[in-house]
């Protein structure tokens, strides 16, 4: 069972920018000692966990336990330690340059806009996205 913790201002919750929030009395709240103002939220999972978790660490279990795999979900590991490390020096290299970091953002709107357009404000193309995703999904895992 998972649970999470979260420090929130009072303003946030009680003049949230939606007046249909839930009234605050709903969610058990706990008053932190050392900060005023501020009230922790806590959350708990009520469910266990997705079957798509416990699939895939069964199939990391299973690739662990054959020795000749080993060398491998290593090297794969290891690998992508180093590409996180690497994109993120790279992303922090752009964002020094002046004039890049605008340029990437404003590139990003441009394709966020189309993207919205293109697959999520029909329906039609809501479903031909989800079939994609699913179609991708079942390439990657062999199915």
């Amino acid at each position: 069972m998972a649970s999470i913790v979260a420090n929130l201002s009072v303003p946030l919750l009680i003049n949230g920018p939606k007046p249909s929030m839930r009234p605050i009395s709903k969610f058990p709240v706990f008053s932190s000692s050392g900060r005023q103002g501020r009230v922790l939220v806590a959350v708990k999972a009520a469910g266990d966990s997705s079957d798509s978790s416990t699939s895939l660490v069964k199939s990391v279990q299973n690739v662990w336990d054959k020795p000749e795999d080993r060398v491998a979900v290593i090297g794969l590991g290891l690998t992508a330690i180093i590409a996180i490390w690497a994109s993120s020096n790279f992303i922090s290299a752009i964002d020094k340059l002046p004039v890049i970091p605008s340029f990437f953002e404003f590139i990003g709107i441009l394709y966020s806009s189309w993207f919205v357009y293109r697959y999520l404000v029909f329906k039609p193309d809501r479903e031909e996205l989800f079939s994609s995703i699913n179609k991708s999904i079942s390439n990657i895992l062999g199915q």
